[in-house]
């Protein structure tokens, strides 16, 4: 590894964007299921801690002295992001929503394990976090499948009126398109080719849907925050589709 690859330069650089705009702005629309963080003893703290630590991890995949460690100060972030979503779950185990902010968190542990499987001292392990990396990432498909299908219209709504034929016509294909490559990627079948086209989808989102949100309403800091964990989101799953091997 002699320098970062597009996708890790694209997954630290999303973990330092994010980790800024919710150090700028210390409110429930840009932290959203995170911000779970404050309720815990000293929580604000702690919270402010993660968010630095996510900005030092972006910054330290960027090199290859650092990318390991970086990864595992990721790992460690997100694995606590993911946590603090699962009080909703129990609490109230017929709502999705709650599972699937649990795994708009998990997909970016995926993503710092698949970090650590690109790092890896020996191909065993590295083939081994890369197994769990793919898994993670497939099951986070299944999740945003269910999520689709369960706030259709809402996700129809997102999708900007300009595209042709129609809204409606977009979430349903984005729809199928997340249940096929979840299919594929927990198969094993065509699973780097799937994992790629899940990313640049993931990618789309990001360009089509919240950028021109970002534009329409740059004050809006739900707006910054979903643009931000779009993007770590794709780069979570272009960190797995970079791996030789699964």
């Amino acid at each position: 590894m002699k320098t970062a690859s597009y996708g890790r330069i694209f997954f630290g650089s999303s973990a330092v964007l994010y980790g800024v705009i919710a150090l700028m702005w210390h409110d429930a629309d840009t932290w959203q299921t995170v911000r779970h963080i404050w309720s815990l003893p000293s929580g604000v703290i702690l919270g402010e801690c993660l968010m630095g630590a996510q900005i030092a991890g972006g910054m330290g995949i960027q090199y290859r002295g650092t990318a390991r460690l970086a990864g595992v100060v990721l790992g460690i972030v997100y694995l606590i992001f993911s946590l603090v979503c699962l009080p909703p779950i129990l609490a109230a185990p017929t709502i999705y929503v709650h599972y699937g902010n649990f795994f708009e968190q998990f997909v970016l542990l995926c993503g710092a394990i698949a970090l650590l499987a690109a790092t890896a001292p020996n191909a065993a392990r590295a083939a081994v976090l890369g197994r769990l990396a793919r898994l993670g990432l497939g099951i986070s498909a299944v999740s945003f499948t269910l999520g689709q299908i369960f706030y259709l219209r809402y996700t129809a709504e997102l999708v900007p009126k300009w595209i042709p034929p129609n809204q409606m016509f977009w979430a349903i294909f984005t729809t199928i398109a997340f249940a096929l490559a979840a299919l594929a990627i927990l198969t094993n079948r065509q699973a780097r080719l799937a994992t790629r086209l899940l990313t640049l989808m993931l990618a789309l989102f990001g360009v089509a849907v919240w950028i021109p949100r970002l534009l329409a309403r740059p004050g809006a800091h739900f707006n910054w925050s979903e643009f931000c964990l779009t993007f770590l989101i794709t780069g979570a799953a272009w960190m797995v589709a970079d791996l030789r091997s699964f």
